[in-house]
This record gives structure tokens, sequence and C-alpha cells, in this order.
């Protein structure tokens, strides 16, 4: 059961709730479990089964793909408002987490046990269409992550990372050189050797586990290839 308090949290958080039926209302809060998860903390490794359906109230996790050589590939970030279309689609099939899933700051959920998601599923069109947008919305973040990592040249979806952090009014990257070659699905060796040909550009300046913008428009044009 959450508090209050954690309820109203919920549903500025995920307003659906507030179009379910009260009987749906009251069988969630009585079920639903908050949790506080520290940062850089496992959520799911590959291949175990899924213990509960996380639905963020605040912080950021992180869903990626990791190769037996090491190198890992972002498929999403799951944000506040946001649940996690891998852990849906599993427990709706029965099938084991094919990626790995970590906190990258503190994490506070509320926590959905595999058998109520898909008895809630059969009983509740309002939770049934919330599983369905989750499934719509994240399949086809990760289409767009296959195109690009298939398609786009790594400079060009480095060059995009920093047009999103633009975008968002950032002009400084709070990211290490392995983070990145995750974010972009490549090697800390091939992200360091395109920031130092940005940085010999004037593109950008980097430090220790930082990234400053400088020339902006350059990095914008550079993002449309």
């Amino acid at each position: 059961m959450i508090s209050t308090i954690q309820q109203a949290e919920f549903e500025n958080r995920f307003p659906f709730i507030k179009q379910c039926s009260p009987a749906f209302v009251a069988s969630f809060y009585s079920k639903a479990q908050y949790a506080e998860l520290p940062a850089a903390s496992s959520i799911c490794d590959e291949g175990q089964h899924c213990a509960q359906l996380a639905m963020v109230l605040d912080g950021v996790g992180r869903v990626y793909k990791l190769s037996t050589s090491g190198r890992e590939v972002t498929l999403y970030r799951i944000n506040a408002g946001e649940s996690c279309v891998l852990t849906a689609s599993c427990i709706m099939n029965g099938d084991s987490f094919p990626a790995m899933a970590v906190t990258e700051t503190i994490v506070k959920a509320v926590l959905i046990s595999p058998a109520n998601v898909v008895d809630w599923f059969c009983q509740e069109p309002q939770w049934q269409q919330f599983v369905f947008r989750l499934l719509s919305h994240r399949l086809s973040d990760i289409i767009s992550v296959v195109e690009e990592v298939a398609f786009k040249r790594i400079d060009v979806r480095l060059a995009e990372q920093f047009a999103r952090a633009l975008a968002n009014g950032d002009s400084v990257l709070d990211k290490t050189h392995a983070e990145l070659a995750a974010d972009v699905g490549s090697s800390r060796e091939v992200i360091s050797r395109i920031l130092r040909d940005f940085s010999e550009r004037g593109l950008i300046s980097t430090h220790r586990g930082r990234i400053e913008i400088h020339d902006q428009s350059a990095l914008i044009e550079l993002a449309k290839h």
C-alpha cells in the first residue's frame, strides 16, 4: 500500500489513474508498493524474470544491451511519468528480461506485481490503454536506436546527443566517454577519437567527465546529416 502523499504524486505523474473506475483505483493503491532505489543500482539483469513493473515517480533509469565483448548500447531511458516497455512485455508474455536495466540517479517508483499487471489488463480499460501506449511509444524508440546504430555515422550520432542537450538548454554534458559510447552504440576508444577531433575543430572542449559545447550551430548542422 502507498501513502496518501505518494498517491497524489502518482496521480500527477500518471494522470490516467484519474479516469479509472473507483474499484480499480482502490485495488491499485492497496496492492501497489512504493520503493526508492539508490543511483547506480541494478534493476534487472538479462535473462532474469521481472519481479515487478516499476512506474517511475522521480529519477532516471537506463535500459541497455551488453555484447559479449562488453560493448553497451543504450536502448532507452525511463524518466518520471514513464515505465519500462520490456518489463511490461516480458510480464505479459512470461518471458525473461532481454536486456539490462540500472538506475542512473536515485529512483522513486511505484511497483506493481506481475500478477496484478496481467489481471488489471483484463479488468480495467484505462490500465489496458496505458500498457498499449507504453508498448507503442517505447517500441518506436527502440526501432529508432536500431536505425541509428545501423545506418548513421558515429560522429553524426554523437552530434545528435549534443543537439538534444542544446535543445534542453544544456551547453555542458556531465558524461564520460564510456557513457557517450553506450548512448550511441560505439566503443569508448572511437568516441574519444571523435571527441578529440571535435575539440581540435573548436566545436567542444573536454574535461574529466564533462564536455562543454562551443560551436552550437556546427554541431546542430552535423546532427542533420
